[in-house]
């Protein structure tokens, strides 16, 4: 006997995902406006920081347009070829944009201690006005995209991405100030080295959270072992076995297991239940109410039956 899917009806969890496209629009358009800026402030200006703050900008606008791309995918409806539709692109994006960011972080860190010992000149004024341009335009992004920050792993991918070139940008403008006034002109290339200390922590954090989700690692905060000890304390259940959890995207965690219960419970009637109880259990001791869960009621010698079934397959 086995359990359908256990889920609360929060629409954008286990429904439909929320529609951020109009937002990742104007995000878009406000990102690409700044690389086309800096790429002319940098030819300009000659400075490492406001390169390296233009890669960067680069890296985000197409994050952004791969951002908008998945969000379109994601509110496909499923079908029996595609049974969770396209959910999981959102995971693909954010790995991919975190790919970049990591990417633009060590070509920003290479080139930054190439210029300490060969600084080339850097006009202050311009760098200064390209990179409150910059800043400005990033704040704005910020705004829009800040209410769904943590909707998805898309989401949340997009406004790190514009964060981060807000931080790059604060980097130049406060590079061009210390040039301008004293004269150090390395501090061009000490501020692309700190803009690619807040790039790359990030682009690692965001990398190792979708691979885990890529991987069907167990969801974080979920301990299978507590899960397995809390089922075996509820009547009748005599072993729990096969137990998976993994993350088909965000809002949409899910798992599975085989539980024995005892033989009589086929006769008398306690199998449903068994499968009632095992359900709640699961969604009220571990908090996982949006989560899907499918589990096989069996009997203790189908239980030994399986491994040959297996083998078989």
């Amino acid at each position: 006997m086995g359990a359908g899917h256990n889920h609360a009806p929060a629409a954008n969890e286990t429904g439909r995902p929320g529609d951020f496209r109009k937002k990742l629009w104007i995000a878009f358009g406000i990102t690409s406006a700044i690389v086309v800026t800096q790429a002319v402030g940098s030819i300009i200006t000659g400075s490492l920081a406001l390169l390296t703050d233009t890669a960067h900008a680069i890296a985000d606008a197409s994050g952004l347009l791969v951002a908008l791309i998945s969000a379109t995918l994601m509110l496909r409806p499923a079908n029996s070829r595609r049974t969770w539709g396209f959910r999981r692109i959102e995971v693909i994006a954010a790995l991919g944009q975190a790919t970049l960011l990591l990417v633009v972080g060590i070509y920003a860190a290479i080139e930054g201690v190439r210029r300490l010992f060969e600084p080339p000149e850097v006009p202050a004024g311009e760098l200064l006005v390209f990179g409150i341009v910059g800043l400005t335009a990033n704040i704005i992004a910020i705004f829009i995209l800040f209410s769904s920050r943590g909707a998805n792993f898309n989401m949340r991918a997009a406004f790190l991405e514009v964060l981060n070139d807000a931080l790059g940008s604060v980097g130049v403008i406060i590079a061009a100030i210390v040039i301008a006034t004293t004269g150090f002109q390395q501090a061009d290339a000490i501020a692309g080295l700190l803009i690619a200390t807040l790039i790359v922590p990030r682009a690692f954090k965001l990398l190792r959270e979708t691979s885990s989700v890529l991987m069907e690692f167990t969801p974080k905060g979920l301990d299978l072992d507590e899960v397995r000890s809390h089922i075996l304390e509820l009547d009748h259940v005599r072993d729990v076995h096969d137990l998976h959890a993994s993350t088909i995207a965000t809002g949409l965690p899910t798992i599975t297991a085989h539980v024995v219960v005892d033989d009589e419970c086929f006769t008398d009637g306690h199998a449903a239940e068994v499968l009632r109880k095992v359900k709640e259990c699961v969604a009220e001791h571990f908090e996982v109410s949006v989560l899907h869960s499918t589990f096989q009621i069996e009997t203790e010698l189908i239980s030994e039956y399986e491994p040959l079934s297996i083998k078989h397959t």
